[in-house]
């Protein structure tokens, strides 16, 4: 499982990574972790959109969310059977900007965390699907979840799940409303065995309250 994420580059430079039309001003965020606000690419027929959504996806048939798990990896093996994701990932692709995840690797008291980012420490985009939930009261909550695939290469010495990741080139496609969900589905795949490296780094990571640059202190 994927619980934790990094975005840690300027406003400017994300927005140039992935072409949406505002201009959100937004810091660094070294921990970002689940039911927290987090940055969102959509596209309509027109453009690619920046929105801020909880991490935790909540289908819309939802009655009561107190009783519902917290979503926050959704596996993409059945991400077009599965009633609760069916039409989210027909008509609700997005992506999650990043520059880095976290994985924890299991052994001794403690399990040891990891940093895996880029080796020229890039962005990157983290499929995913969203979807806009309608409490009883007329309120609404728009929801993500990340898609997560079979971890190969330097993520399978961790763990057996990776993120999805959608390289730029696919990213219109991905997007694209009009995109065949079979089509979508190709894009679901490992990402290369070499496509990021791992940091051993130390355990204030742990936290969720945690922020800044140490989180990612080597061990």
């Amino acid at each position: 499982m994927t619980g934790r994420f990094a975005l840690t580059h300027s406003p400017a430079a994300v927005r140039d990574w992935f072409s949406y039309v505002e201009e959100p001003d937004f810091p660094p965020r070294y921990n970002i972790a689940p039911s927290q606000p987090v940055a969102v690419v959509h596209a309509d027929f027109t453009a690619r959109h920046f929105t801020l959504m909880r991490w935790g996806f909540i289908p819309a048939f939802v009655k009561d969310t107190s009783s519902y798990p917290l979503l926050i990896n959704i596996r993409s093996e059945t991400v077009q059977e599965k009633p609760s994701f069916r039409n989210a990932f027909a008509r609700r692709r997005c992506l999650l900007p990043a520059d880095g995840f976290y994985q924890w690797q299991a052994g001794g008291r403690q399990k040891q965390p990891f940093l895996l980012r880029r080796p020229d420490r890039g962005l990157f985009a983290i499929g995913a699907i969203w979807e806009t939930w309608s409490g009883m009261d007329g309120g609404e909550i728009d929801t993500v979840g990340m898609l997560t695939t079979d971890a190969n290469g330097t993520l399978a010495a961790l763990g057996d799940r990776s993120p999805i990741i959608i390289e730029k080139g696919a990213a219109s496609e991905w997007l694209d409303p009009l995109t065949r969900p079979a089509n979508a589905a190709k894009l679901l795949h490992p990402p290369p065995a070499d496509a990021f490296e791992l940091v051993r780094i130390g355990h204030y990571v742990n936290r969720a309250d945690n922020e800044g640059p140490q989180v990612q202190e080597r061990a």
